[in-house]
């Protein structure tokens, strides 16, 4: 049973990182700082979080942080800040969610 919890997991985190050309999206890293204002509250306008419960952004990897945000929206990520996730993520689609994903991903150690 689990096993197969995890299998439609993936399956679904697979489905939303293409468009409906089957090509992955392409963030555009340049948008995502238009795209974060809330975000840099909790994990810092540099990707460095302001507590140390929040995690680090700055140079993640870019498809880790697309298939994280999709799995809150999707309610697929359990936690103490899941639901606060969730809603800071329900009005983005999934572009929004690469250009994002790609403005951290593309941010360098200082």
């Amino acid at each position: 049973m689990v096993i197969k919890k995890i299998f439609i997991f993936f399956s679904l985190i697979s489905l939303a990182t293409f468009n409906v050309l089957g090509e992955p999206y392409q963030g555009n890293a340049s948008l995502g700082p238009l795209k974060t204002p809330s975000c840099g509250f909790c994990h810092g306008m540099d990707g460095i979080a302001t507590m140390p419960s929040y995690p680090n952004l700055r140079g993640q990897n870019e498809q880790y942080l697309f298939s994280s945000m999709k799995a809150y929206q999707n309610g697929n990520r359990k936690g103490d800040f899941a639901e606060m996730m969730r809603t800071q993520l329900s009005a983005l689609n999934n572009q929004d969610l690469a250009d994002i994903a790609a403005f951290y991903a593309t941010m360098k150690d200082k």
